[in-house]
């Protein structure tokens, strides 16, 4: 059984919210997870508020909510991550960041051909 970490989506047309979730790998994309480990809402928002008023020049943030136990547990069973999500997990500091190797000499001459 091959497991996988991914993104599933709910919310309204232009407004996506992800359910972060172990799925078996065959599965479509929003059934029935077999855990769901946090949620992803990739519209930035302005900070939660506090007593004071916000700065003009306050940057807003895509808010991530995850069960991080969980998720070493899921990864330290074999559950391979899909890209957004590796992505997400390297954000909290779960995984390494993966780099895309830059594009050396040869493949730009072609891509210009």
């Amino acid at each position: 059984m091959v497991l996988k970490i991914r993104l599933a989506r709910f919310g309204k047309r232009n407004a996506p919210f992800y359910n972060i979730v172990v799925a078996q790998a065959r599965s479509a994309r929003n059934s029935k997870p077999l855990e769901v480990l946090g949620t992803y809402d990739p519209i930035p928002k302005p900070p939660p508020a506090s007593s004071y008023a916000p700065a003009e020049g306050e940057k807003k943030v895509k808010d991530i909510k995850l069960d991080i136990s969980r998720a070493k547990y899921w990864l330290g069973v074999g559950a391979q991550p899909s890209d957004p999500a590796w992505r997400l997990l390297s954000m909290i500091g779960l995984l390494e960041p993966k780099y895309r190797a830059p594009p050396s000499k040869n493949d730009q001459e072609e891509q210009n051909r």
